[in-house]
């Protein structure tokens, strides 16, 4: 059975995208695309027939979370994560570098890999490369990912350092690599310098891998340092095979990185907004939570066909998340991800058509991102910056 193969089928020729298929075991993954995350073998308050009906062709779980709870062991004798959560089509599992780095009980790193606490219990754990992979090879997905050292982007040290144990694990995760119909991508590290981003490029593409996922972005650096990134890696990344940027998903993000030649994006900020009372639009965010919003007959978005919108005023919706009730959870977080999925089919119809930089330009013009929203109040009058927009919870997406 082939692991994973890419189709290129249509390039821009005024900017780097690109739209394509992603071949895998479980089915084909129209590029460029979006993955919502469900760390936990869920993405929260979703069924897979949801995701079905809402266009979702890969999804992400998390192998961290799923090694602790409920056991790489216990998932694989129940027929893999496919059949334990009832999902048939794509999955995508990340190795759980990002969380154990994120660990404030992250115990020791060194060249054989990490010992760390868990969050749940205390208990101890050491990840290496082979530990990981053969995690994933019990979990089962379609696309696996090598554990790799998450670092702060701009102290140069530390990142020499990561980089050469990032590339050593890679590796070692090759070799220990044994199921055929699983795809393991590489992952680009360096923080911010084009030297080590290059560097890391041209080594994991010595490896020839079936895909190259570029880690360590919307960790701290600016938007414009990101972007540099993605430019520096452009042509240093292989043409015929998937470019997939860990944990940046947002609308406007999604944009600017299809821009510079990325095929694959997750991010749990769709899904994490609606469980704090936000929603996506066209013109940018809305807090549901806002009393403005206590007697509004409108739906959350003029236009949009999804289920929530069709049929809920946001006068409901805020009754909803303001009583607590999980159907509110539900409803926002269907809108959120119906929001999402639609555009990015919206920015890969765009490139096959020849317009996707019109597209682009015009969804900005109106989106309102966090950063300008007090543009936004003067230039809408129903997208306040009194508590309309707001920050992520995390920096991070991931």
């Amino acid at each position: 059975m082939t692991a994973l193969s890419f189709e290129l089928i249509k390039e821009d020729m005024r900017c780097a995208a690109r739209a394509g298929i992603i071949h895998t075991p479980h089915g084909d993954i129209p590029t460029p695309v979006f993955a919502p995350v469900g760390t936990q073998a869920t993405v929260k308050a979703m069924t897979p027939r949801d995701l079905r009906a809402l266009g979702a062709t890969l999804i992400l779980n998390n192998t961290y979370h799923l090694y602790l709870r409920p056991g790489a062991e216990l998932i694989a004798r129940l027929g893999g994560l496919h059949r334990f959560m009832g999902w048939d089509g794509p999955i995508l599992t990340d190795s759980g570098g990002y969380q154990v780095f994120s660990l404030q009980a992250l115990r020791r790193v060194d060249d054989e890999g990490v010992i760390f606490r868990s969050h749940i219990d205390g208990s101890t754990h050491l990840f290496t490369p082979e530990k990981v992979i053969a995690i994933q090879e019990q979990l089962g997905a379609d696309i696996i990912m090598p554990l790799d050292e998450c670092t702060i982007p701009h102290d140069y040290v530390y990142n020499v350092q990561a980089l050469a144990r990032t590339h050593h694990w890679a590796e070692r995760s090759v070799a220990a690599k044994r199921r055929t119909d699983q795809a393991l991508y590489g992952i680009v590290q360096g923080g911010i310098f084009q030297d080590l981003r290059i560097q890391s490029a041209q080594f994991l593409r010595a490896l020839d891998l079936p895909g190259y996922a570029i880690g360590g972005l919307s960790v701290g650096e600016t938007k414009a340092e990101m972007h540099q990134v993605l430019e520096w890696l452009h042509p240093e990344l292989p043409h015929d095979r998937p470019r997939y940027l860990m944990g940046v998903g947002s609308p406007e993000d999604m944009f600017e990185c299809v821009a510079r030649g990325i095929d694959q994006f997750d991010c749990v900020l769709p899904t994490r907004m609606a469980r704090n009372g936000a929603v996506l639009t066209r013109y940018g965010r809305l807090n549901l939570r806002n009393a403005r919003y206590a007697a509004d007959p409108m739906p959350i978005e003029e236009g949009c066909n999804c289920y929530t919108c069709n049929t809920f005023s946001r006068a409901y919706l805020r009754h909803l998340i303001m009583a607590d009730e999980i159907t509110g959870l539900y409803l926002t977080t269907l809108h959120n991800l119906h929001f999402m999925l639609n555009l990015m089919r919206r920015i890969r119809q765009s490139i096959l058509d020849g317009g996707f930089l019109e597209l682009k330009r015009a969804f900005l013009a109106e989106y309102r991102t966090v950063e300008n929203a007090q543009g936004a109040a003067e230039a809408l009058p129903e997208c306040s910056a009194n508590g309309e927009y707001h920050p992520d919870e995390v920096a991070s997406c991931r």
